[in-house]
């Protein structure tokens, strides 16, 4: 029996061509689906949402359209305002993603209890429900702490960082990081954001590194405590596509040395196909297409749609593949990777803000209110 086909493509693009070829393929989406709307800010009333389909013209949750323009990416030296050590562990890992509804009565001047009480929650879930006094946590230590500087706006919550280490049963007294996440909202949308009751703090993007069961673990002391809700933070094609040009865009003034771009197709047994397009090639491709307006300069939909049809047709023109017919599955280049199942890796601090806020938009549209 066949298993699963994988194809690998290397090759330059002839950009003049298909800048003369383009045009610009519909959105490939599935019918309406329905969209949980529903007043809430705990999760005592929030209902599992649907899936949901980031098309430009579709309606939100949020009660406004998708954004179709944005702001090209820009370097910026983030050490220069947040702790280097901070940034380091942030590029470091490989992130799950998944969105939290806001946090009710969450205050950052209390993290330091807010640790405690999460250690011990730990402890006693892994001991079935014993009871563990707080600070007697038998060599798991749990940090809480604020990641000052990420913050774009006034009207962003700083970012949360958290920590898990475990003592190792034999050897030194050296505690052993465990799992780390972060709960982060960079350049939220600000009429949401404002309309939240004081009470209330929007952390929408939640990122985890670690074992599925300590991830479940903090999620459920998190609901417990501050009555919010979790969902799964799925990336879809329009994300993935808006990434790739972003990052394109980037490479004049840091070179993203590959852009690497996964499909899975339709096919029995299923093909997955991996497209690496040579870094100035690319460039000169989305250079083609987009005009840059100043330093306010502004990326639009059709512009993505044109630089992503741009580079299925070449791949068409040479090997008969409609790659718009499958599922674009990751995007990948030094600045960092993104995956549909929900997983990032930043390879760069320079353009964290770029793609957090990206992340931060997935977030609030995808969790129901």
């Amino acid at each position: 029996m066949m298993g699963k086909r994988d194809v690998q493509i290397h090759f330059r693009l002839n950009w003049r061509l298909l800048a003369m070829e383009g045009r610009v393929s519909a959105a490939h989406t599935p019918a309406n689906m329905p969209i949980t709307r529903r007043k809430s800010y705990g999760r005592s009333c929030v209902e599992n949402p649907s899936l949901f389909w980031q098309t430009p013209g579709h309606l939100t949750t949020l009660g406004h359209r998708i954004p179709t323009s944005r702001g090209a990416a820009r370097s910026q030296n983030i050490i220069s305002k947040v702790d280097p050590e901070q940034v380091a562990l942030l590029v470091k890992h490989e992130w799950k993603l998944a969105y939290v509804t806001p946090l009710y009565q969450f205050r950052h001047t209390r993290l330091k209890l807010y640790s405690k009480h999460l250690a011990s929650f730990i402890v006693a879930e892994k001991q079935q429900g014993l009871a563990v006094e707080v600070g007697m946590e038998a060599g798991l230590k749990v940090t809480i702490s604020t990641v000052l500087g990420m913050a774009e706006s006034e009207d962003d919550a700083e970012t949360v960082f958290i920590q898990i280490h475990s003592k190792p049963t034999f050897g030194a007294d050296d505690l052993k990081p465990v799992w780390c996440g972060w709960l982060t909202c960079v350049n939220g949308d600000r009429e949401y954001l404002r309309s939240l009751p004081p009470d209330f703090v929007s952390l929408p993007l939640f990122c985890s590194s670690g074992s599925e069961p300590l991830t479940a673990l903090v999620k459920s002391w998190f609901e417990r405590t501050f009555d919010c809700n979790f969902g799964p933070l799925f990336l879809n094609s329009t994300t993935l596509n808006w990434l790739a040009a972003l990052w394109t865009g980037c490479h004049p003034s840091s070179n993203i040395r590959y852009l690497k771009l996964s499909w899975t197709m339709p096919t029995q047994p299923p093909l997955d196909i991996m497209y690496t397009v040579n870094p100035q090639d690319a460039w000169e491709l989305w250079n083609s297409i987009h005009a840059e307006n100043g330093e306010d300069d502004r990326i639009h939909v059709d512009e993505v749609l044109r630089f992503m049809n741009g580079l299925e047709t070449h791949l068409f023109r040479h090997f008969k593949i409609y790659l718009s017919a499958g599922t674009l599955t990751k995007v990948s280049t030094f600045l960092g990777s993104a995956h549909h199942h929900g997983k990032i890796k930043m390879g760069s601090s320079d353009y964290i803000s770029t793609l957090l806020t990206l992340l931060t938009e997935c977030a609030l549209h995808r969790m129901p209110i």
